[in-house]
């Protein structure tokens, strides 16, 4: 992955999606449901969230405890389904920075997995 080249067009667009969609309490699971699978699986500091109610949750309140900025830094493909986008975030969280990696799986015009990483 060139970590240079972040260019979301080049990205499926259930990941466009995922990216461009605001967090916080106003997110329903019906938003949720237009992103991510019925079934689908999220993993952010080593915790689960499974179907869109529990993700819609997720969403509602990840982050919320701090104020951070996101950076795209690349992206790239292993497989048609299978999309990493790796990311910087910079804030007032324990350490201010944070390199993660986005791990996607989709599944049709929907994301089935995402796992957020070191």
């Amino acid at each position: 992955m060139n970590e240079n080249s972040f260019d979301p067009s080049r990205l499926p667009a259930a990941i466009r999606r995922y990216l461009e969609t605001p967090r916080g309490p106003a997110v329903t699971p019906s938003a949720v449901a237009e992103i991510f699978t019925a079934d689908a699986r999220v993993v952010d500091e080593r915790t689960e969230y499974r179907g869109t109610d529990a993700i819609a949750g997720w969403f509602r309140t990840a982050g919320s405890e701090y104020t951070y900025t996101t950076t795209y830094l690349g992206q790239g493909s292993a497989a048609p389904e299978q999309w990493t986008v790796a990311t910087r975030l910079e804030g007032n969280f324990p350490g201010g920075v944070a390199d993660l990696e986005y791990r996607f799986r989709l599944d049709g015009d929907r994301i089935a997995e995402l796992v957020i990483a070191p």
